[in-house]
């Protein structure tokens, strides 16, 4: 990957379904296995009640950062190959899953397609998306992220967001970031 082509990107992960943290590293780890896709850093695991369908087991959640030469839908694409790969099923809207990967942030752009709206549409409203990309920002040099401190102040909701377990990519993982 070139730097000119390169694009971080902000991505949340959940499960909810089965080893929860097993999900969570093999999806990151099949994010960094990719060649157009590089993790560089995520935040810690945080167990948090469920949102819409709420008859259902809690999930954990976390944030990740990627660089990626893919476009943003090159990244769903393979985001949702690996949910596929993963026994992601999607019966139940807002129901159990195995891994659910969101893109939430792709560069500054902003995109309005009816396969992709980025930034994600509804991570504002939901604490279990801003608190671990408020934890992961916390950890990236030059991030700024007082818009989502702010955001996540004035939200309902963070009582069901409970640290889990901290992380940190690449060591508790074991791959390698290259």
């Amino acid at each position: 990957m070139s730097p000119a082509d390169i694009t971080t990107a902000y991505i949340a992960l959940g499960s909810n379904i089965g080893d929860r943290e097993r999900y969570l590293a093999e999806a990151l780890k099949k994010l960094d296995e990719h060649p157009h896709v590089q993790v560089l850093a995520c935040s810690s695991i945080y167990e948090t009640d469920p949102v819409g369908y709420v008859d259902q087991d809690a999930f954990l959640n976390m944030a990740a950062a990627v660089h990626t030469s893919l476009s943003p839908e090159g990244l769903l694409a393979v985001m949702q190959n690996i949910e596929q790969v993963l026994g992601r099923v999607r019966d139940i809207r807002f129901g159990p899953r195995t891994i659910d990967l969101d893109l939430l942030l792709y560069g500054e752009r902003e995109i309005r397609t009816p396969d992709l709206i980025v930034p994600h549409p509804r991570m504002q409203e939901r604490a279990f998306v801003l608190v671990p990309l408020a934890d992961l920002f916390s950890h990236i040099p030059n991030t700024s992220f007082a818009s989502i401190e702010k955001q996540l102040a004035k939200l309902d909701g963070k009582e069901g967001v409970m640290l889990w377990k901290k992380m940190q990519w690449p060591s508790e993982s074991g791959h390698s970031a290259s």
